[in-house]
């Protein structure tokens, strides 16, 4: 039987140069070329962006996509854009990353106990992925809750990864969950004996800059995840 880390290895490679989607290959490419002021002197990644974290972790965070100038830039989950410098100055406060900041893949940056992935891998045009990416994508994301059998607590960022998390798991028989629960902020979904499905929104501009989402309100979300942790394990579901 092949090692968790081989496994994930394999897995990551497969992603980066996954091109199953021309659209996004279009946009990826097109953006990594023509970059954006800021960045003028920066090498683009401009390829799928693999996960990034502990393997081992207890707790998986699943964002949407990567940012057209942010993992797309960088190579790294939730790296080099606003919604990263929130996601991870979190981490950080609550002792899941080594560090305030993620700007670079060699930055030095640690996860600890967690690991980061997205449902498309891909900087999506407008940050909308189409349905048929979204397939296509689909069991990129179904062989990481495969391999990352440590998981506990999946933290969501924002409804679409939220929904596609528990997809994923009616998918792999790993929830009796008939039907796909509301998204709320906070919202807590026991998807089986020990895992727990933990809604909240995206660290976006849109939210971060209209108060939809406020630092008290992302910061409850981790504060919850260290008290699930804490206890031993979840009930059951009913």
């Amino acid at each position: 039987m092949k090692s968790q880390r081989t496994q994930l290895d394999r897995l990551q490679a497969d992603i980066v140069e996954c091109r199953k989607c021309p659209r996004l290959v279009r946009w990826r490419e097109k953006v990594a070329k023509t970059k954006t002021a800021r960045y003028s002197e920066w090498e683009y990644w401009g390829k799928p962006v693999p996960g990034f974290g502990d393997p081992n972790g207890r707790v998986l965070i699943v964002g949407l996509a990567p940012g057209a100038h942010g993992a797309n830039r960088t190579g790294r989950m939730f790296t080099g854009d606003s919604s990263g410098n929130w996601l991870y100055a979190a981490l950080h406060k609550f002792g899941f990353a080594s560090q305030l900041l993620s700007l670079s893949r060699d930055d030095g940056m640690m996860l600890k106990d967690t690991y980061i992935t997205a449902a498309v891998r891909c900087a999506p045009p407008a940050n909308k992925p189409t349905a048929a990416e979204f397939n296509n994508c689909a069991p990129y994301l179904l062989d990481e809750l495969r391999i990352l059998f440590n998981t506990r607590i999946i933290v969501a960022l924002g409804r679409i990864a939220f929904d596609s998390v528990f997809d994923a798991y009616r998918e792999l028989h790993m929830t009796t969950l008939s039907r796909r629960p509301e998204f709320r902020h906070g919202a807590e979904v026991p998807l089986n004996y020990r895992q727990v499905l933990l809604a909240s929104y995206h660290p976006s501009q849109q939210n971060t800059f209209t108060g939809k989402l406020t630092h008290a309100k992302f910061d409850a979300i981790f504060r919850r995840v260290k008290k699930i942790l804490e206890t031993k394990r979840r009930p059951a579901q009913a």
